[in-house]
């Protein structure tokens, strides 16, 4: 099996490459086969110079000639990890092999750039806008001879978002690998699959007679809180005649502010605070999207992530505002 990775800068293409190697993945890069001209001219290995020289083996051997020479690297008994595919033409040269499949890393750029901050490397652009419009160079480009993302983007297998933690990242990288072959399958769930089902377990617990809900908050792979949606500590339960507004079976979202029931996400992080545990950079899981008070709660709490089954109706300006905050949101759906 051949897997090739493209990409934008810091989307995370080195991690896969260095998670697949421990898979037993031996490692290939297109940009290897510059860096071995560069080597044997005597010229250093800067940015520029290894640009040019991969736009001038394009225009001089054909677009794909970068492709060629690593195939010639690849022996037919082993699995290899494929870096740096950056022009469609590349991707439809390694696309002749039926084992090889193409993944497209990406994460939304604000995310890069930090992470591209955090490495420091000399010459790397110091703000948004300047990193942005670095990358609009290689984005997209009609010339044969030069580097195009997003017409290589359009040839993958599958598209890998990179915007959570890395066992996240890693759960992708062990699903995509089982639908391509019975030797990577793992017969256990993923560790979203896994948090997420035990936040519906969870639910079952609410008393609220309108919807049951629940949240649990993890850090380092441990449940360290969890909460469901009903009446305040020593008031009559929900389903005892406890909330006015919820026995009244009143319009969903109108009145919220008489409802005397908290919510799954608020009574999680209530929880920690009640028993002294930190959740700052904490990963919530939630059966609902979070409203608007809960977000607010889960900005000032440092909670790094949500993660969610299902929407709640009311959820826009609350996705809006958790995007502004910087906390990463996306849906992971159990329908069990």
């Amino acid at each position: 099996m051949l897997i090739g990775l493209t990409g934008e800068n810091c989307a995370g293409k080195g991690t896969i490459a260095e998670y697949l190697s421990k898979r037993g993945f031996y490692y290939l890069s297109l940009s290897d086969v510059v860096r071995e001209e560069l080597t044997s001219e005597g010229k250093q290995l800067t940015r520029e110079n290894m640009i040019e020289k991969g736009n001038r083996m394009r225009e001089e051997f054909g677009p794909s000639i970068l492709a060629k020479k690593i195939l010639l690297k690849a022996e037919d008994d082993k699995n290899y990890v494929i870096d740096s595919v950056r022009s469609p033409f590349e991707a439809e040269e390694l696309k002749k092999r039926d084992d090889f499949f193409l993944l497209y890393v990406t994460a939304p750029a604000e995310i890069r750039f930090e992470r591209m901050k955090s490495r420091a490397r000399e010459g790397d652009p110091n703000t948004l806008e300047a990193f942005k419009k670095y990358e609009d160079l290689e984005a997209k480009n009609a010339d044969k001879t030069k580097q195009s993302l997003v017409d290589t983007a359009e040839l993958a297998y599958k598209k890998i978002e990179n915007n959570g933690d890395l066992p996240h990242l890693y759960d992708q990288l062990d699903s995509t690998l089982a639908n391509l072959s019975k030797d990577f399958k793992m017969d256990r769930p993923s560790w979203d699959e896994y948090f997420m089902s035990i936040a519906k377990v969870v639910a079952s617990r609410s008393n609220c007679i309108k919807r049951k809900v629940a949240a649990i908050i993890v850090k380092d792979k441990r449940i360290i809180s969890t909460g469901y949606n009903g009446t305040p500590r020593g008031v009559k339960n929900c389903n005892e005649g406890g909330c006015p507004r919820c026995n009244a079976f009143g319009e969903s979202g109108k009145d919220l502010g008489n409802c005397f029931c908290s919510h799954g996400e608020e009574n999680a992080i209530v929880q920690a605070s009640y028993h002294g545990i930190s959740i700052k950079d904490g990963i919530l899981y939630t059966t609902f999207s979070p409203c608007l008070n809960c977000t607010k709660m889960i900005i000032n709490a440092g909670i790094k992530e949500v993660i969610y089954n299902a929407k709640y109706p009311l959820a826009d300006d609350a996705f809006k505002l958790l995007k502004e905050a910087g906390v990463v949101v996306r849906q992971h759906e159990v329908k069990k």
